[in-house]
């Protein structure tokens, strides 16, 4: 195969999955390493495509583009994993939390099979996926269901039905963007009417979210920055970012990447 066939054909299985590994490609395509990093670099060049740790996604998202989940799961890996377990250090036996949908929510769920008398609500596949994975007697989960969105999560009036009927003490909400402006924002309307049930639920509201969802927005505000009683976010926020999420949100946890 040609490398501008091989290129063509690369940026068709980005299109349809919205992302792609390299170490997948490598194995399709039967090439090296290196070859693919070329070819990603030329997709790149041509502002095509996006290269993230260990792969690459679809250039150029609107504020209403909405990755699949596994196009969003090869982005910031590490700064996820960091973020998770700062968020899972607050979940005590006992409690009853909620969990939103996206990627950061489904490192953090990988991270609560140990927890005791945990009740999980949440409208995320992959999510309750990690928690039935490891399985407690003790623990019960809840999923909303609903209609399936790109990034896996139940909306719709199914699932904010569900959602209205119960009180939890956390929801660990992931977010697509936040800005002073526009606060925490998703590109999917339905996924946002059904966060804003989850923040109405609870008690009490922490966001995750990595440094790249900094002053990037979607179409959907989920909430104001204000409304956070916690921020989680890793060390790549700029000093001046955090100085005007510390000004608006209740309290702000930096976790070390």
């Amino acid at each position: 195969m040609l490398a501008q066939q091989r290129q063509s054909a690369i940026l068709d299985l980005i299109r349809q999955r919205g992302g792609v590994r390299v170490s997948h490609l490598v194995s399709r395509f039967g090439v090296s390493d290196m070859t693919i990093r070329r070819d990603l670099d030329v997709l790149v060049e041509r502002g095509l495509v996006d290269k993230v740790h260990g792969g690459a996604t679809l250039a150029g998202p609107g504020s209403a583009d909405e990755p699949g989940f596994a196009a969003k799961s090869i982005r910031q890996q590490t700064e996820k994993r960091a973020i998770a377990e700062r968020a899972a250090a607050l979940v005590e036996p006992g409690m009853a939390i909620a969990l939103s949908a996206g990627t950061t929510t489904a490192a953090l769920a990988t991270l609560l099979a140990d927890v005791r008398g945990l009740t999980v609500v949440t409208n995320s596949i992959p999510v309750a996926d990690a928690l039935y994975q490891n399985p407690r007697a003790d623990q019960t989960v809840v999923l909303t269901g609903g209609i399936r969105t790109p990034s896996d999560a139940l909306t719709g009036p199914v699932a904010e039905a569900a959602i209205s009927s119960l009180n939890v003490d956390l929801l660990f909400l992931g977010v697509h963007g936040m800005s002073p402006r526009t606060g925490f924002t998703t590109p999917n309307l339905l996924e946002a009417a059904v966060n804003r049930a989850l923040t109405e639920a609870s008690r009490r509201l922490v966001v995750l979210a990595d440094h790249t969802k900094w002053e990037t927005t979607g179409i959907a505000t989920i909430a104001p920055l204000d409304a956070a009683d916690l921020l989680i976010t890793d060390s790549g926020l700029p000093p001046e970012a955090r100085a005007q999420v510390r000004e608006q949100v209740g309290e702000l946890i930096v976790a070390e990447v």
